[in-house]
């Protein structure tokens, strides 16, 4: 009879263990040996089954051994230890033993009841140099749990792994009872060591190159609670990758690979990707729950993080998937590169990420894989420091963010996303920082400008869709922006300013659909939350609205443009001196003349008249030195009753194409002069569709 034999490969955290010195106590004393040799047999299995650990086979005076994580091993290694190290201290010196342990993560292949490959084989050649019976690491582990454990971890100076050709980083565990090395550092204290880990990581995300990822690929010791699968199972979200160079400026890389691998995800069809702004909410948190914590929070079944490490002109990148619910390693891979064009680099590996999972996946080849947004690293940068800026939506940010994408473009002149940044700004703060029909020409040019370069990227239809709905151009704006989803159907600003079209347009539950797509897609995006409160403050559903706004602030509690909106949620409900707590805490936190308005109005619906007096102004004398909105003026007349000075305010407003006047329609703030031919005449200027 013959028997058929099955292989199959898959990741697992492998550990090898050996006795030390178990021959040469078999010759002097075998019988003494053997005994020593039931009690390491004995201990190792035990804690074999506390941390989930499948004892392969014996190996002699030692063992194989895999877990479902590298912690779980690793804690299983440290758990042994210390019950070696009690067992020790209560024998006499004839019956102390030591077990040297190492334990690496890497693909196996499983053959009937064994397994064999490099992870294996790298496993048995880490464990000899686990000196003086202790634990040594592969740098895939220490990745993955260098941020987790009480002890230390040590880096061996140039370890030889005996038939390893390519160089592994290897790490011994501190364990508090050892003598340490000359090479050891000073140990710190435990809740010092977790500062100092945490901000090891902190300083991760996208940018340089690593090993096996990241600091947190875990199970839980208990099976984990039922996490309910998300309704769409084609899902996956990409963590900030880890910063594993010695340089931690090299961090651009981490984030560059991060951003590649999301832009690269997002064009795949039928994949939802969550935004960057959720993805990068995860920057440097780690724990036993992780990957469980993102598949709740981000609706992901899978996630897919890595790390980067440069060292000298070498270039190593790692990347594995997860599944979110339970930790477990799908699929993992390392590329090694010399270090030339990294942008060239990130968009290569970038495609053979994408084509690699597609199996995994279950999803199609993306529409378009990594275009090489730019050839210049400085720009590159810039832009990404230009994107953050913007994403704070504050006037600082905004001013910021100008910086930026204007130095990206004097970098490379053919950037087409660092004009697509600088559009966006502009058109974001025209009202706030420049005179609107300025701003909006300038970011129109910017746009027409990106699509030259590059007419299918989504985030340029994108652009020109902001500031087509900003000049009152209604129908072409939506074509532009339901192109750029067409683009991208996971580019979740789209679906955003999309939803501010058709609810400013009257089409209410078509507008907060769109814009409930955009926080599924970027869950932890404050900005989303609060524009779904904005466009729910448009459909006169107030006490939705509050729960959107706090929505955001739980995400980013100094928040200025929620507590706006908190605020006139108040106002609206017939509490304006509760609004103005919140109107308060938005003008503390940001200088927009936005904020001080807010106020006015409050003040003027109170009856405290000198107060909102004292606001116009405050807003005169800024208007001095600043672009001030004619609209804003405008609003604090009409809580003081002053129908016709205040529609002198909206008529200069239309005329600057100040950018409240999109909000004519709709906004419970013009309700009380809806009916008043002067309001009438300009509803129609600006051609709202039916």
């Amino acid at each position: 009879m013959s028997s058929e034999t099955t292989e199959r490969r898959r990741l697992a955290a492998i550990m090898f263990t050996d006795m030390v010195g178990f021959s040469k106590r078999a010759q002097e004393n075998e019988t003494v040996a053997l005994e020593l040799l039931r009690t390491s047999q004995r201990l190792q299995r035990e804690n074999f089954a506390l941390f989930h650990g499948h004892e392969v086979k014996s190996t002699g005076d030692g063992f194989l051994a895999e877990f479902p994580s590298a912690l779980q091993a690793t804690q299983c290694a440290i758990a042994f230890q210390r019950a070696l190290h009690q067992h020790n201290t209560t024998q006499p010196v004839s019956h102390a033993f030591q077990v040297r342990i190492g334990i690496h993560v890497g693909e196996v292949v499983q053959r009937d009841s064994d397994i064999y490959g490099d992870g294996v084989n790298i496993a048995a050649r880490i464990e000899p140099l686990a000196v003086g019976g202790g634990i040594c690491l592969s740098e895939t582990v220490y990745a993955q749990v260098h941020n987790k454990l009480e002890e230390a971890l040590a880096p061996l100076d140039s370890p030889k792994l005996k038939n390893i050709d390519m160089p592994l980083g290897v790490y011994r565990v501190l364990l508090p009872w050892q003598e340490p090395l000359p090479a050891d550092p000073v140990k710190p204290s435990p809740s010092r060591r977790k500062l100092l880990s945490l901000g090891a990581v902190a300083v991760s995300a996208l940018g340089s190159a690593g090993w096996l990822l990241t600091r947190r690929t875990s199970q839980p010791k208990t099976p984990p609670a039922s996490v309910g699968e998300p309704p769409d199972q084609k899902s996956v979200a990409v963590l900030p990758f880890v910063n594993m160079s010695a340089d931690k400026s090299d961090e651009y890389l981490s984030d560059g690979m991060t951003e590649e691998l999301l832009n690269a995800l997002a064009k795949v069809p039928n994949l939802r990707v969550p935004g960057r702004t959720s993805c990068f909410a995860f920057k440097g948190k780690s724990g036993e729950a992780i990957f469980r914590d993102v598949g709740e929070k981000l609706h992901v079944r899978f996630v897919l993080e890595g790390s980067v490490r440069k060292a000298g002109k070498q270039l190593r990148i790692t990347a594995q998937l997860i599944k979110a619910a339970d930790g477990f390693h799908v699929w993992s891979e390392t590329y090694d590169r010399e270090m030339t064009n990294v942008l060239t680099i990130q968009s290569e590996i970038a495609g053979k990420v994408v084509a690699a999972l597609k199996g995994k996946l279950g999803v199609d080849d993306a529409q378009q894989l990594a275009k090489k947004p730019t050839k210049s690293i400085p720009a590159y940068e810039l832009y990404l420091k230009g994107h953050r800026a913007f994403l704070k939506n504050t006037e600082a940010g905004w001013k910021e963010a100008l910086k930026y994408f204007k130095q990206a473009i004097q970098r490379d002149p053919g950037y087409a996303l660092a004009y697509t940044g600088l559009a966006d700004t502009y058109s974001w703060a025209g009202i706030a920082l420049v005179e609107s029909q300025k701003a909006w020409a300038t970011a129109k040019e910017l746009a027409q400008k990106a699509l030259t370069l590059d007419p299918n990227l989504a985030e340029a239809h994108l652009s020109l869709g902001i500031v087509l709905a900003s000049t009152f151009d209604w129908t072409e704006a939506e074509k532009a922006l339901r192109r750029a989803i067409a683009l991208n159907p996971n580019l979740a600003f789209a679906y955003d300013q999309l939803g501010w079209v058709k609810t400013v347009c009257g089409d209410f539950d078509e507008g907060l659909s769109l814009i409930q797509k955009a926080t599924e897609l970027d869950p932890l995006s404050a900005l989303f939350h609060a524009d779904y409160a904005f466009y729910l403050e448009y459909a006169r559903r107030y006490d939705e609205m509050i729960l959107q706004a706090k929505k955001a602030l739980t995400i980013d509690p100094n928040f200025s443009f929620a507590y706006h909106l908190l605020g006139w949620a108040e106002v609206w409900k017939g509490n304006p001196a509760a609004g103005i707590v919140h109107f308060e805490k938005a003008r503390a936190l940001d200088t927009q003349p936005q904020f001080l308005t807010d106020l006015g109005y409050a003040y003027a619906r109170i009856g405290e008249r000198a107060k909102a007096e004292q606001v116009l102004r405050d807003l005169e004398t800024q208007a001095q030195t600043r672009f001030v909105a004619p609209g804003l003026r405008a609003m604090i007349y009409l809580g003081l009753g002053e129908k016709e000075k205040a529609l002198d305010w909206l008529e200069k407003s239309y005329d600057q194409q100040d950018g409240s006047c999109g909000n004519f329609k709709v906004d419970p703030l013009f309700d009380s002069i809806r009916n008043e031919p002067r309001f009438q005449a300009l509803l129609k200027k600006i051609k709202f569709p039916d």
